[in-house]
């Protein structure tokens, strides 16, 4: 408990200086760059605080001059501070379309070209991949949880559908990525973080354009994540196939 809350105080005392400086700079540049950086610094160092260290595999296999999709599980919510500030480059997310409502937190969403979600809209969840396919043109990394919702066993749950719809769209290439760990430091619906280790596996790039459909694309992906995690949390083939509903 005592390192939660040291990592949230962090995180609290980092929030000034980003409205302070941060956010003052984005807004006379039109630039968010300094603003992101801030960001992953303050988002690693507060899980580091907490007593969680990261091994990373593959990171040094993607190339730094493309950009890709990222489509990892997710069963904690230290997934994305931990992922997110491994990405090369600047990476995209979906978020929903409730906090862009909020004035200076939207407009600044709005300058880091983060995706904005309704999950229970179907339309807008084609638009949102749209807008997700206009920002990967713009050389800008995509980041997807890609179950919709966090795992409560800590073993991978069906694979939403509009993200493999992105991908066969824009053609950009999907790099899986396994989060092992996270279950154990910090499960759904417990605050506390145990200290522990955490490895995340940046698996080999998947071309879209080898696969005739995005169900087959979403089936790869799925058995590649899924064999990435420890014995005791992969899930049964079957449960691919169960799920894959819309954005």
């Amino acid at each position: 408990m005592i390192r939660t809350i040291l990592m949230l105080a962090f995180w609290t005392a980092v929030l000034p200086v980003a409205a302070l400086v941060g956010f003052p700079w984005t807004f006379l540049t039109g630039r968010v760059d300094f603003l992101y950086r801030m960001a992953m610094w303050g988002a690693w160092t507060g899980i580091r605080l907490a007593g969680v260290r990261v091994e990373t595999v593959g990171l040094d296999g993607l190339d730094p001059t493309r950009n890709y999709i990222f489509m990892s599980n997710h069963v904690s919510n230290l997934d994305p501070p931990i992922l997110i500030p491994l990405i090369p480059g600047r990476t995209s997310v979906m978020v929903k379309k409730e906090l862009f409502q909020y004035p200076i937190l939207g407009k600044t969403m709005r300058l880091g070209s983060l995706v904005a979600v309704d999950r229970g809209n179907r339309e807008a969840g084609i638009a949102a991949v749209r807008e997700a396919s206009r920002v990967l043109r713009q050389g800008i990394n995509m980041t997807i949880y890609v179950e919709g919702k966090r795992s409560f066993d800590g073993k991978p749950l069906p694979f939403k559908k509009g993200p493999f719809y992105l991908a066969m769209e824009a053609g950009i290439p999907v790099v899986p990525v396994t989060i092992a760990g996270t279950h154990n430091v910090m499960p759904k619906r417990r605050f506390s973080i145990k200290p522990g280790w955490v490895t995340v596996i940046f698996h080999e790039p998947i071309e879209p354009k080898d696969f005739v459909s995005r169900e087959c694309l979403m089936a790869k992906v799925w058995e590649v994540i899924n064999r990435g995690l420890p014995v005791d949390y992969r899930a049964e083939l079957e449960v691919r196939a169960n799920g894959g509903q819309s954005i």
